[in-house]
């Protein structure tokens, strides 16, 4: 298939730029992807779109503040000062002090480099560019600090989507960032959990559906545009994830008793899919490692029954995955009538629930 069947008009106006004034006051569009039938409703009525038995997949991963600003330093060979402001943006840590990043301006950094990041009460992390990657990143080793993470805080920004347009804020540090991110090391959100709130999860556990976590550590694929013409020529980036014990447990247990896994996020479907993949019994076994997993329309869902997702960009690998599980031209019909009815979109926008 092509990557532009994937595609749809979006004005400008509706891609959401701050998060609703209230958590969870967003609206939902309610997809069957049976029928193809949609109708408008709202992100608080989520609940009594889940049934008794229902296990809800979460992913906790939480954000770190990973767009640094810094200076490069002078190299042995240079007369001159270094200068210019560096922009990093941390995606993935590789080793103990590496971590593989995007950089900008990409030309200005060469293996070798060092970059200072200086902040406020002379809080500073220094770093070398060790690595050049083929698209691209740069692996970055940091000097050992014993307060590095303290530092990264005091330093980084949150990293906020590239369609967002303007500064950070101080709100995004706890708007984008779902409630029950735990583990350190997403570089954006999983952001179709940042529509819960603790109020919301007690009425689902109220109505006798199970919540179990998985992790998955959102890296570079995000931040990369879609840049061939088919959609088997796409390639993402690996990320980390972690399968529970408790949560392997839950999600066996229903699908032997026939009740439905219910995925909040592409993150949590592309971790729980491949896992799926993996087995060799057919059963979710608890185990940490990294996926790649592409999801395109013809692929086999072998763990997922429902998805609660955002609304997602054009040819977009998440456009894709989601018209994997709804049917490419019942998604798309959807977005139009979504688009139609002044839906708010991407990170901080409305979220659709498939069933």
């Amino acid at each position: 298939m092509l990557v532009s069947d994937f595609d749809f008009v979006l004005p400008e106006e509706l891609i959401a730029q701050q998060p609703p004034e209230e958590r969870g006051g967003s609206r939902m569009l309610l997809l069957d992807r049976a029928t193809g039938a949609w109708k408008d409703d709202v992100f608080a009525h989520f609940p009594e779109q889940l049934r008794a038995g229902d296990v809800l997949v979460l992913n906790d991963s939480r954000v770190i503040p990973a767009r640094l600003f810094g200076l490069r330093t002078r190299r042995p060979d240079e007369d001159e000062p270094a200068t210019g402001r560096i922009e990093v943006l941390l995606a993935e840590q590789s080793d103990t002090w590496e971590w593989n990043a995007l950089v900008k301006p990409g030309r200005k950094l060469r293996v070798g480099d060092g970059v200072d990041f200086v902040g406020e009460n002379d809080t500073a992390l220094h770093a070398e560019i060790v690595a050049a990657g083929e698209r691209g990143e740069r692996t970055l080793r940091f000097t050992p600090v014993a307060d590095f993470e303290q530092r990264l805080d005091a330093l980084g920004h949150t990293p906020l989507p590239p369609y967002i347009h303007r500064d950070d804020r101080a709100l995004d540090r706890e708007r984008y960032q779902t409630v029950y991110a735990r583990p350190r090391g997403s570089v954006a959100a999983p952001t179709a959990g940042l529509h819960f709130t603790p109020e919301v999860l007690g009425q689902i556990r109220a109505a006798g559906v199970k919540i179990c976590t998985i992790t998955l550590h959102v890296g570079l694929g995000t931040f990369q545009p879609v840049r061939v013409a088919e959609t088997a020529e796409i390639s993402l980036h690996s990320e980390r994830y972690e399968l529970s014990v408790k949560c392997a447990e839950e999600i066996n247990a229903a699908r032997h008793d026939g009740r439905r896994i219910v995925a909040a996020g592409t993150t949590t479907v592309r971790t729980l899919e491949h896992c799926a993949a993996v087995s060799a019994d057919g059963r979710l076994h608890s185990h940490s490692g990294s996926t790649s997993i592409f999801i395109s329309p013809g692929f086999r869902f072998r763990a997922v029954d429902a998805l609660l997702t955002n609304f997602h960009l054009p040819q977009s690998t998440l456009l894709i995955l989601v018209s994997a599980f709804a049917g490419r031209d019942n998604t798309l019909a959807a977005y139009r009538h979504a688009v139609e009815a002044g839906y708010r979109f991407f990170s901080y926008g409305d979220c659709m629930f498939i069933s």
